[in-house]
């Protein structure tokens, strides 16, 4: 089976980017335009149910986001590998890693889930849950998650990227995969070159809860906040975000 995928950049240096529950191989803004595509080659995928693979059954968990990551790398011939995941991609990154350690060159999360998952109260979660059937519900989690501060325009357009982006079935299931998807003891300890970027405005995966979970699980860990930005580094702050994670795949 083809893992369906979008490749940026010719180079020699594979890197493997997982989405968030809202996004897709499409649904990074620009911010793909601005890595160096010369060195790399940057693979934006799709999980099932998602962009050019909504019409694809499966399981819609975490495990099966991290088994197709490594067929995709198997199919393009990356033995290792660096990856970058988004929100909910950053505990599927987190996942391929407990799976093929020895493949994994570098991680990077950006406003990435632990891999404990995320605990909710019951308002959070029927907020959330809904979200699979309300749009409405969506755009309030995307304003929430970016500190109330950006154009209803853009959150509009995030909402209807999600929309035409996902099956509703394949994104309700994700929710639960993400949220409640626990290997934490699987990966803790591990040595990994580990970078976690989170924006300043974001009050779901903000610094604390990160310095909570992935700094101290990830003995190489850095943790990095990126003023100006929410929950969608990509989009608010995309030239930074991109000089971040070039430095950091650049670090010695």
């Amino acid at each position: 089976m083809s893992i369906a995928h979008r490749r940026v950049g010719t180079g020699p240096n594979v890197v493997i980017c997982l989405p968030g529950w809202f996004g897709s191989s499409e649904g990074w803004g620009h911010w793909p335009e601005l890595l160096d595509g010369e060195r790399r080659s940057f693979l934006f995928t799709d999980y099932r149910g998602y962009g050019a693979r909504q019409d694809e059954e499966g399981e819609h968990t975490i495990d099966e986001i991290a088994r197709d990551t490594l067929a995709l790398a198997d199919e393009v011939g990356a033995q290792t590998f660096s990856l970058i995941g988004h929100s909910m991609g950053g505990s599927a990154v987190q996942r391929v890693l407990s799976m093929a350690p020895d493949r994994v060159e570098r991680m990077i999360g950006i406003s990435p889930v632990p891999a404990s998952g995320v605990p909710f109260d019951d308002d959070g979660w029927a907020l959330f849950s809904g979200a699979a059937q309300s749009d409405d519900n969506r755009a309030a989690i995307i304003d929430l998650t970016t500190g109330n501060r950006l154009t209803r325009r853009w959150i509009d357009q995030m909402v209807a990227s999600s929309v035409e982006n996902s099956t509703r079935e394949a994104f309700g299931d994700y929710l639960e995969a993400w949220a409640k998807t626990d290997f934490a003891s699987e990966v803790e300890g591990s040595s990994v070159q580990a970078l976690a970027i989170v924006g300043e405005h974001d009050p779901a995966l903000g610094e604390e809860t990160i310095n909570a979970t992935w700094r101290e699980t990830y003995r190489n860990c850095v943790v990095q906040v990126m003023a100006n930005a929410g929950h969608y580094a990509m989009f608010e702050t995309p030239v930074a975000l991109a000089t971040s994670v070039e430095a950091f795949l650049d670090r010695a």
